[in-house]
């Protein structure tokens, strides 16, 4: 039995006796395969299987002593080749049946990308979105049908990109060059507050950078964001590393689409979002390596939820600003130690034809890391 993708299917179709294509969505085909253990059965992939490909999926349900895996060059592989780039200083990405927003974070000035697309419009959509985020003078060359008879490679810049015809199988690369004023994301948590959509209720910038700081993220760990407001905390706890991932919970249904929103806009398109009011809205949620509260920490019932489900070792993060939620941090800097910080940040401003110092309320801070037998 040999399983493919109608396209593999038919190149091969004078080899194969017995095919059967990937359905769609693919994980549908699973239980199939592996009913069919005990007997051969050949799985046609292009390139490297576990580059973006189906190696990976199927290692999820088999065991690798049971595969012989027969990887060949794959499309990364092939462009550099063709481009003479060095695979290990360019940032190999997919954009096949993902968000294209997936690509903001890698849009840093002289960077390389290599994107498998989705179709013949990834490129000249990938061109829009360049444009639209002030890099249209980068350079994208789209290499088409690498490997076989149909190859062609065209270069356009995004701001001038008018290649028609684009085969679907196409591979795309990026130099990117940003203009002066380019929405290029920094290295760092604390982005420009500027770069949310908000209705006020955002953690600042300064204060963000010192909430990242204490959350301390690690690969591969889950934040609860609870009082999600525009998002920003959840949002740039995932730009730290691809890794990692946020659930926002948020109680008020506009808050939380322009959340959603921020969260594709700032590349991170995976960002859950649950709409409820903590401490129900948690119930039943994957339990968190980390939580932030920047809103409902008024609530004890809502502290008490987030420690219950916080993983030994995992971080707890709460900020408040009123007098009666500091009393509520205090009570808990008490029960569970921590670290307690007060932090007021002030902004030159204009006062007449001069300048003086306008402060903004302060912030408290408890950081908490919980132990085994709490």
């Amino acid at each position: 039995m040999v399983w493919g993708g109608a396209r593999h299917l038919a190149l091969a179709a004078d080899l194969v006796r017995e095919g059967r294509a990937w359905p769609s969505p693919l994980a549908d085909a699973i239980p199939d395969l592996i009913a069919m253990r005990g007997r051969p059965v050949c799985v046609l992939a292009s390139g490297d299987p576990f580059h973006y490909g189906i190696g990976a999926t199927l290692a999820a349900h088999v065991d690798p002593a049971e595969m012989l895996v027969s990887p060949a060059p794959s499309a990364f592989a092939l462009a550099a080749g063709r481009l003479g780039w060095p695979v290990q200083d360019t940032a190999c990405l997919s954009v096949h049946g993902r968000a294209l927003e997936r690509t903001v974070p890698h849009l840093q000035p002289g960077a390389r990308l290599l994107l498998l697309s989705w179709d013949g419009s990834t490129p000249a959509r990938l061109a829009a979105l360049l444009a639209a985020r002030g890099f249209g003078p980068s350079r994208m060359t789209v290499l088409e049908a690498m490997g076989g008879p149909r190859e062609r490679i065209r270069t356009a810049t995004a701001a001038g990109f008018g290649l028609d015809g684009v085969d679907p199988l196409n591979t795309v690369a990026i130099e990117v060059v940003a203009e002066p004023r380019a929405m290029v994301l920094p290295l760092v948590p604390g982005l420009p507050d500027a770069m949310f959509e908000s209705d006020g209720q955002l953690t600042k910038r300064e204060v963000r950078a010192m909430t990242l700081a204490a959350l301390a993220p690690r690969r591969g760990e889950r934040l609860w964001d609870v009082g999600a407001g525009s998002g920003s905390v959840g949002i740039e706890w995932m730009l730290c590393h691809p890794s990692l991932r946020t659930i926002a919970i948020e109680a008020r249904a506009d808050r939380a689409a322009r959340a959603v929103r921020n969260a594709l806009a700032l590349g991170v398109p995976d960002l859950r979002l649950v709409e409820g009011e903590a401490p129900a809205a948690l119930a039943g949620l994957p339990a968190p390596d980390a939580v932030f509260v920047g809103g409902g920490a008024g609530d004890p019932g809502v502290l008490d939820a987030v420690w219950a489900a916080l993983r030994p070792g995992g971080r707890l993060v709460v900020n408040a600003v009123s007098i009666e939620t500091e009393a509520i941090l205090s009570e808990r800097f008490r029960r569970h130690g921590g670290e307690l910080v007060r932090v007021q940040v002030s902004r030159a401003d204009r006062v007449g034809g001069m300048h003086g110092w306008r402060s903004a309320m302060p912030v408290t801070r408890w950081a908490v890391t919980k132990g085994g037998g709490e």
